[in-house]
């Protein structure tokens, strides 16, 4: 998704960089971390899967689920009935959470076990999530989570009508604590491993889409979109 909101609520050009902080700098290979707003703004708009955590009754929960991203803020949806999202709610400011995204771009084998690794792009963002209230927005966030599915797609659906926006919940993240990591390359072996007799390199990993079924009670007359066929 494009950037929508460059400028921070000062109206002035926001820097190009978050700023690290203690949460945010990794305490091993910190020189895969990455602060440039580009980078993590490119890792986030690739992916729609994000895992939100957080705290409840004393225990760490971790839950898969869909985001969208609009400028420097990150939306999550669920069921008004959903615990965290109630929390969210509930909690003054907000409810403390961490948003994590990952791309999975290779398997690194190595001649050790100890050096097998992935090649990876990552984000973790730390923050305050708060449940969105204004109408405006909460359409706008509900849009921005289909599109980050399938770009376009929210243009070419019904949108949600009173009785679904009732029992839809919506939660933004600011994004302020934020970083990436990124591991590229191949195996980082020993120097006395280099000669034994075991296969080391990458296994690539990518994302590909199959072609798209139709539902079956789908009228003919209705053609595969372009958005789609660009997937």
């Amino acid at each position: 998704m494009p950037d929508t909101a460059t400028p921070d609520s000062t109206g002035l050009p926001e820097a190009a960089s978050y700023e690290p902080t203690e949460r945010t700098v990794p305490s091993r290979s910190r020189q895969r971390a990455s602060y440039d707003r580009e980078t993590v703004h490119s890792i986030l708009d690739e992916a729609y899967l994000c895992h939100l955590g957080f705290v409840r009754d004393g225990a760490p929960v971790v839950l898969p689920t869909l985001f969208g991203r609009i400028g420097e803020r990150l939306y999550v949806h669920g069921s008004t009935g959903s615990r965290p999202l109630r929390a969210t709610g509930a909690a003054d400011p907000g409810l403390a959470v961490c948003l994590t995204v990952t791309h999975v771009d290779g398997l690194v084998l190595a001649r050790s076990a100890f050096h097998h690794s992935m090649n990876y792009r990552s984000v973790v963002v730390h923050g305050i999530a708060r449940t969105v209230t204004d109408p405006e927005e909460r359409r706008s966030a509900l849009d921005a989570i289909v599109d980050q599915v399938v770009p376009g797609r929210s243009k070419d659906s019904r949108p949600a009508d009173a009785k679904e926006l009732a029992a839809t919940a919506v939660i933004r993240l600011d994004l302020d604590e934020v970083s990436a990591k990124i591991r590229t390359g191949g195996p980082n072996d020993e120097p006395e491993d280099l000669a034994l007799p075991h296969w080391a390199g990458v296994v690539p990993v990518s994302r590909w889409y199959a072609e798209p079924v139709p539902s079956v009670d789908l009228s003919p007359a209705v053609q595969l979109p372009e958005y789609l066929s660009a997937l």
